[in-house]
């Protein structure tokens, strides 16, 4: 039971109403920082294993047009589904949401297994796909919600770190897996055993959403309640869309940024990693692409979790990023040519004709090969730039609201973006769009994403969110949104008479 000590200012200045606090093992399996840490299992166990096989460079396979295609199925119901998962998760609730969500993940790796045992069924495949789609735009819905809803706004970089550390390490354990099982494999695919271990993996995966607590128990460091929003209708929750942009139209300039955070994986995995490297060289590559995502995440969370304040973070945040890409994308630019015809820069470059460029064959850069020491450093910024990118991104968020449901509704609108923009440049890339084109891409709508987000930072992050600010709090069951004062009191008699 909780009850209200007395009304304190948090860390952030908010005023929030203490609740009890639970001790021994309950206090610890009700801790905001375990339930993260078990939703980073979660995420391990799926969408983890899922980058590790796509990490691979064309799903482990050695023609990469059925995992392109795939791609393509998998983000386009994925954009679909995602624009609505975060009011199907506040109907739903997280706790079911993400249980339907971790589903996909197994039958989708299966199809991989199926595709090495059945040359022709690349159809499977696609299919397979479409439905992780669906699976994964709940999944990750629901994952958002909570993630940015536990922590108090001081503990959210740390918070989403330890998440995306967890997940990450999903990718490293797969990557480390395909190395160690093709590492004297010669065929260029990747071997049953490595396929069949992941499906139990993400089998497993399937059963850790029933172990969570339920997030309306769950009390945060500072002894606030996390904000659980109502389950009405559907008409409501639907209507809760359109509420969310109305009264927060600065949440659109994030929408780049959004379209932006899945793009470069396509020239990352397939056009760098499968088109330079072979099939162990490949795998070391990932091993070393995920782990370095942990640390990119841990080291921007030191800055986004600061004594500066919030604001201050924010540019700060974008500065870091802003620099990473140029760095990065400068460095790749010149062994982009190296495997571009004509090799000297020309203006037909900038103007993308796509008659100046062919497509390759496949390399065989091996790990004892000298040009395999640069590629590689190059790849693991690669990493460290995805981690601080999405990192950023959930940060962002997390800073203009603390409200569980309009998070859910947020994450829904950045992973459907997301989906949109990763099942064009798969689509693209299973055209066999020239490497430079989607190289130039990246780079370009990286530098666009960030112009379009500092106006959102310079007018609509502030130091502390207010409940003003959380119009989704303050909407009833029939959609009427009430008066601050009036939520407040409502809020003091709940908390009064529980």
């Amino acid at each position: 039971m909780s009850f209200p000590d007395e009304k304190v200012g948090s860390e952030d200045g908010a005023e929030v109403v203490m609740h009890e606090q639970r001790t021994g093992w309950k206090g610890t399996y009700y801790h905001p920082l375990t339930q993260i840490v078990m939703l980073g299992f979660v995420c391990f166990m799926g969408p983890g294993l899922f980058n590790a096989v796509n990490g691979l460079g064309g799903g482990g396979q050695l023609d990469p047009t059925t995992s392109a295609n795939s791609n393509v199925a998998t983000y386009s119901t994925f954009a679909a589904v995602g624009f609505f998962a975060g009011s199907i998760n506040n109907k739903l609730g997280s706790k079911m949401t993400l249980q339907i969500g971790t589903l996909g993940y197994c039958l989708y790796i299966g199809s991989y297994l199926s595709l090495n045992i059945h040359p022709h069924s690349g159809a499977f495949v696609v299919a397979a796909g479409a439905i992780l789609g669906v699976c994964a735009g709940l999944l990750w819905a629901a994952q958002g919600s909570l993630m940015l809803a536990y922590p108090t706004e001081a503990e959210k970089g740390k918070y989403i770190a330890i998440f995306w550390a967890i997940f990450n390490l999903g990718g490293v354990v797969g990557s480390a897996v395909a190395l160690g099982t093709n590492f004297n494999n010669t065929a260029g695919t990747v071997a049953n055993s490595t396929y069949i271990a992941f499906i139990v993996l993400t089998a497993i995966g399937i059963c850790i959403p029933m172990l969570m607590a339920d997030p309306k128990k769950v009390i945060r460091s500072d002894g606030a309640k996390v904000i659980i929003p109502l389950h009405p209708s559907w008409k409501t929750q639907f209507l809760g869309l359109w509420v969310t942009l109305k009264t927060d139209p600065m949440i659109l300039l994030l929408f780049p940024m959004f379209f932006t955070s899945n793009w470069f994986y396509t020239w990352q995995w397939n056009d760098f990693n499968a088109a330079l490297f072979d099939l162990r060289g490949r795998s070391l590559n990932s091993f070393l692409y995920w782990t370095s995502q942990i640390f990119g995440s841990i080291g921007i969370s030191f800055l986004l979790d600061s004594k500066l304040s919030r604001r201050a973070r924010a540019f700060s945040g974008w500065a870091a990023l802003m620099t990473l890409i140029f760095i990065t994308h400068i460095w790749a630019y010149f062994y982009q040519m190296c495997v571009t015809v004509p090799f000297y820069f020309d203006i037909r470059i900038l103007m993308l004709d796509k008659s100046q460029y062919v497509r390759p064959g496949p390399s065989d850069i091996d790990i004892h090969n000298k040009r395999f020491i640069g590629r590689v450093f190059l790849y693991i910024l690669f990493g460290f730039l995805d981690s601080m990118w999405q990192t950023t991104t959930y940060w962002l968020m997390g800073a203009i609201s603390n409200d569980a449901g309009k998070l859910a509704i947020m994450v829904g609108f950045y992973k459907s973006i997301q989906s949109a923009g990763a099942a064009g440049v798969w689509r693209a890339d299973a055209v066999k769009t020239p490497f430079m084109n989607l190289f130039i891409s990246t780079w370009v709508l990286l530098v666009s994403g960030l112009l379009f987000a500092l106006p959102m930072i310079h007018l609509r992050v502030k130091n502390h969110t207010d409940l003003a600010d959380e119009t989704l709090v303050r909407m009833d069951s029939k959609g009427h949104i009430r008066d601050v004062e009036q939520v407040k009191k409502e809020e003091e008699l709940a908390a009064a008479t529980a």
